[in-house]
């Protein structure tokens, strides 16, 4: 069976038509008898399968949902309900200047940097520490360059489980290692990259001393997921119809792998048409880009990057975990991937803060790279496109300041103030 098959017969090990399948083998699992991560058989990457795949009209309306956001998904979900705070339910932002500039038939941003700990990972860990409840772990860990740590650390801490974070030294941005420490995480600092810590994480959790939440956690993105969802359902009805092209950063590539999975099931379940897929293109910084070398290449993996340095911290990563699952996704919507320099980051972010849309240095690169397809004729002028910001503006204030304007200093006099703004 291929990974791209999204569906199959409901097997033995199934708990209420939820089960885990290896993208590698097909070997299925019970989801909640006993933790793991990989295949037992080929050490593959695993896939939360369904017996049954939801439709639009099996997700009620906002209004009428338990909690909103997320957890109105939650036909599409392990659960009816998670540890929740709550999350999902961010905005899909009109930007008209960046539209005209950029030269698409329709730009909107969703912006998941409005979420409960400010980035896209708390759709992750409302379902993941729900798992572990599930499960019966007390101690949950991860490696981070930021954003998940201060989400783990938030929804643990609201669970009342014991989390351990590892990050690499001097690397994490000042806003999200204060997350963590304020939520009672237990932090690490390690004398190496994020890909080290994930190493060290991982050994830790193989030895039973942790619960792994990163998006090697198939479960993880599960949540994550609804990101589609919630774009493809806005989108529609503010626009009335499907965007053609979701351009977003890449890191772990979870979104990719997660967007790609969600479209995979809408069209199983006849919710949308084959051609309704949005196009998945990916971004990442220049001095962290093993995911465009792979797709430039016509690699089926990736080459993991050992020295890795951009101003985007979150996403400064040289082995994305979930590439086997995520370089399907933009190679079979059509999609591509390309590179994006600093100082174009830094501008993209300036020209959305412009929109009054406030974003940490890795969410604009999606911004960037929308610029850079533009400018080549990859994406076409009569696509409309969805851009995917991934992480709040106050997550990293030292790049805020750096990519923003000076004080400038005055008398303490009405006066020389005026004259001051004339000058």
């Amino acid at each position: 069976m291929s990974y791209l098959e999204i569906t199959q017969d409901e097997p033995a090990e199934a708990t209420d038509g939820v089960w885990l399948t290896c993208i590698e083998c097909g070997e299925t699992f019970a989801p909640f008898e006993g933790i793991r991560y990989t295949c037992d058989d080929c050490d593959g990457l695993l896939e939360v399968r369904y017996a049954d795949l939801p439709t639009f009209e099996d997700f009620g309306d906002e209004a009428s949902a338990f909690h909103g956001g997320v957890w109105r998904y939650s036909a599409a979900l392990p659960f009816d309900t998670g540890v929740t705070l709550p999350e999902g339910n961010t905005p899909l932002h009109e930007v008209p200047r960046l539209e005209a500039e950029v030269g698409v038939e329709r730009l909107r941003v969703k912006h998941e940097g409005m979420n409960p700990t400010g980035s896209f990972k708390d759709r992750g860990m409302t379902v993941g520490v729900r798992v572990a409840q599930e499960v019966g772990v007390d101690r949950l860990a991860c490696a981070s360059t930021g954003n998940t740590s201060a989400a783990l650390s938030a929804y643990g801490s609201r669970a009342g489980l014991e989390v351990l974070v590892l990050l690499p030294e001097g690397k994490v941005a000042a806003g999200k290692i204060a997350q963590a420490s304020l939520h009672g995480a237990h932090i690490l600092e390690v004398d190496g990259n994020f890909d080290r810590c994930l190493d060290i994480v991982q050994n830790l959790a193989d030895r039973g001393e942790a619960y792994l939440l990163n998006s090697l956690n198939p479960f993880r993105l599960e949540g994550q997921k609804t990101i589609g969802l919630e774009i493809m359902e806005q989108f529609r009805d503010e626009e009335g119809h499907f965007p053609d092209r979701i351009v977003l950063p890449v890191g772990n590539a979870g979104n990719t792998a997660a967007l790609y999975k969600c479209f995979r099931e809408l069209e199983a379940s006849g919710a949308i048409d084959a051609e309704d897929v949005p196009k998945l293109t990916g971004v990442q910084a220049e001095g962290s880009a093993p995911m465009v070398e792979a797709i430039e290449k016509g690699w089926d993996h990736v080459e993991r990057w050992a020295d890795v340095e951009t101003i985007a911290t979150a996403i400064r990563i040289g082995n994305p975990v979930n590439a086997p699952k995520a370089l399907p996704g933009i190679r079979e919507t059509d999609g591509t991937a390309v590179a994006v320099s600093d100082d174009e980051i830094t501008d993209a972010q300036r020209t959305l803060a412009e929109e009054g849309v406030g974003v940490e240095p890795a969410s604009a690169t999606s911004i960037a790279g929308l610029r850079k397809l533009r400018e080549e004729g990859e994406i076409g002028a009569d696509e409309s496109v969805v851009c995917l910001t991934t992480g709040h503006l106050l997550k990293d204030p030292d790049a805020a300041v750096a990519a923003g304007t000076e004080p400038e200093p005055v008398p303490d006099d009405t006066d020389k103030v005026l004259e001051h703004l004339r000058s």
